[in-house]
């Protein structure tokens, strides 16, 4: 059997040949339709121009559009190990809107430079993509050898340029191959005009390429989709988007790190029945212990943590921007990961690159079509994997308002420095932010602004509970849920946190994490609570806040001088 087929990008300055490279390997190869060399050669001679190999590739793709193949952005060709596809997207914004979508994944880039000219603008421009996209195995094919005699002093001087610009960019390639794609040299097999090179061909070097692990073979990775109940039976339903699960497995469920094991896997009928399952089945599983789960939570096994996701409130992202209103630092959006949809403020924007023509500025603002490293910060823990090793959860959108207006991916951990906004309390292990000091403002054009407050409280710090706009008492509970935790605040100051199934005095006042006082007087409240809150949805979200929310117990908004 074959190996899964790989997937390949390759970039490069616009006269640096990609199109001839491509051209050549598709002709090497016998990938293109019958009658398509014929063709391209007549029409040549036909315009009095040179046979290009270029020119197969435009061929190719017009074929496609006539509808031999549906993907016009994928090439395919196949060596007697396994099959390859080439994402050849037209520009720029394409690409990116292809990688970020999901559309195209490529696991291993080629950057192609020019033997005779080197690294130019858009080498430069298309290094940075492949940052931006996470793509850490690259090849640099130095390309048009024999523009310069097939000289090794010359392939030096030009794998020294490249490997000196992308070290700036902390990229590392794999391996320099030097190539002449119009002639043939160095694609199918080693060249006698490259003699002193000493390393495969082109071909040669595909074929020994890994594959990343597909993905049935990388950590379990299960967000949650919805919680049912029929009966006396909890069933958490989702879709597997990567490794496998099967009944017996002791699970980690983030961002909580609560641990129990799966007991059974729910079936309509005797015939679906199942004990185990992979990535790409939906299915719906009962565990031991009834945590009360929600939607967006991700299930992952225990014995795989040392792969375990990130969980975290700041988020650093490549982000290309689709919306027609520009993303501006402080704005609130909906951030989705997965089946997780959280609120996020844009923090800080690091960096805003055109993606036209990959020109870095500074700019307060990200606009139509920009691409920029932002960092987001979260009004509740998110989990997320970095892109380059679990897909799904390494992408997300951003919605503003009803519309999606932007993607991207993670491939670094922000390592900056935080100004925490709202209350940050720590209590020597987590840190939580609450949004319980805030100030609401009734401005004189009848819109309701929000003072968010920002303070830092470690153990027995007082607490500002009365201000303006708000007043607690003295001694409450405050409920996280998601995190499985409660915060103790007790005259007035801040007491530690424990979790929810503790032995707690629900006699005290019990909030959320915005100061909602919640109407819970005892343990079986909290359970009744929390297990409407896990079946939630649009129909039954009005009614849920009515019976069990009440925001106006310690706030109150301010109305200013109008």
């Amino acid at each position: 059997m074959k190996e899964p087929a790989l997937h390949i990008v390759m970039v490069g300055h616009v006269d640096h040949g990609k199109s001839t490279v491509i051209g050549r390997l598709l002709y090497d190869t016998k990938a293109l339709p019958e009658g398509t060399i014929d063709k391209v050669k007549r029409i040549a001679k036909e315009t009095g121009k040179p046979f290009e190999y270029a020119y197969l590739l435009d061929a190719f793709e017009e074929e496609q559009k006539q509808g031999i193949t549906i993907d016009t952005t994928q090439l395919q060709f196949k060596t007697a190990k396994r099959e390859y596809v080439i994402i050849d997207a037209p520009g720029h914004q394409e690409f990116l809107k292809n990688m970020i979508s999901g559309a195209s994944n490529a696991e291993v880039a080629f950057l192609i430079v020019d033997a005779a000219r080197g690294v130019e603008e858009q080498t430069k421009r298309h290094a940075y993509i492949l940052r931006l996209l996470g793509i850490k195995k690259i090849y640099v094919l130095i390309n048009k050898m024999d523009l310069v005699d097939y000289q090794q002093a010359k392939f030096e001087a030009v794998k020294q340029q490249v490997a000196d610009f992308l070290a700036t960019l902390h990229l590392k390639p794999a391996g320099y191959l030097p190539i002449s794609a119009y002639y043939g040299e160095n694609l199918l097999k080693t060249s006698k005009k490259l003699a002193w090179y000493h390393g495969k061909s082109f071909i040669e070097t595909l074929d020994q390429i890994e594959t990343a692990d597909q993905p049935i073979d990388k950590p379990l990775r299960l967000p949650i989709q919805d919680v049912f109940k029929f009966d006396d039976r909890r069933i958490i339903a989702g879709r597997i988007e990567a490794g496998t699960l099967k009944v017996g497995d002791q699970i980690t469920i983030y961002p909580s790190g609560r641990q129990t094991e799966v007991t059974a896997f729910a079936n309509w009928a005797p015939k679906d029945a199942k004990a185990q399952a992979s990535a790409g089945q939906s299915v719906g599983i009962m565990l031991k212990e009834e945590f009360f789960n929600q939607r967006g939570e991700v299930i992952t096994r225990t014995d795989e943590q040392a792969n375990a996701p990130i969980v975290t409130n700041v988020l650093q992202t490549n982000l290309f921007w689709m919306g027609q209103a520009p993303l501006v630092t402080g704005k609130v959006y909906k951030l989705k990961i997965a089946t997780q949809q959280v609120n996020v403020k844009v923090l800080k924007i690091l960096k805003v690159t055109d993606a036209a023509t990959l020109a870095a500025r500074k700019d307060a603002e990200v606009k139509l079509n920009d691409v920029a490293e932002v960092v987001f910060q979260a009004e509740q823990p998110l989990v997320y994997d970095f892109f380059d090793q679990q897909h799904v959860t390494g992408r997300f959108v951003v919605v503003d308002g009803y519309d999606v207006a932007g993607g991207g991916t993670i491939t670094e951990k922000y390592q900056g420095e935080v100004a925490l906004k709202g209350g940050d309390f720590t209590d020597n292990t987590h840190h939580y932010q609450i949004n319980i000091f805030d100030t609401y403002r009734l401005t004189g054009g009848g819109q309701i602004e929000t003072d968010e407050y920002q303070g830092q409280f470690a153990l027995n710090a007082p607490l500002p509970l009365a201000d303006q706009g708000y007043h607690y008492p003295s001694s409450f509970n405050l409920i996280l849920p998601r995190q499985d935790r409660v915060l103790l605040v007790r005259d007035g100051r801040f007491k530690g946190s424990v979790a929810l199934d503790d032995q707690i005095n629900w006699q005290l006042p019990t909030v959320n994490q915005i100061g909602a006082k919640i109407n819970i007087r005892r343990a079986e409240d909290l359970q009744a609570f929390l297990a409407e809150q896990e079946t939630l949805n649009d129909k039954t979200k009005a009614a849920f806040y009515q019976k069990w929310l009440d925001f106006n117990a310690y706030h109150q908004v301010v109305i200013e001088n109008i």
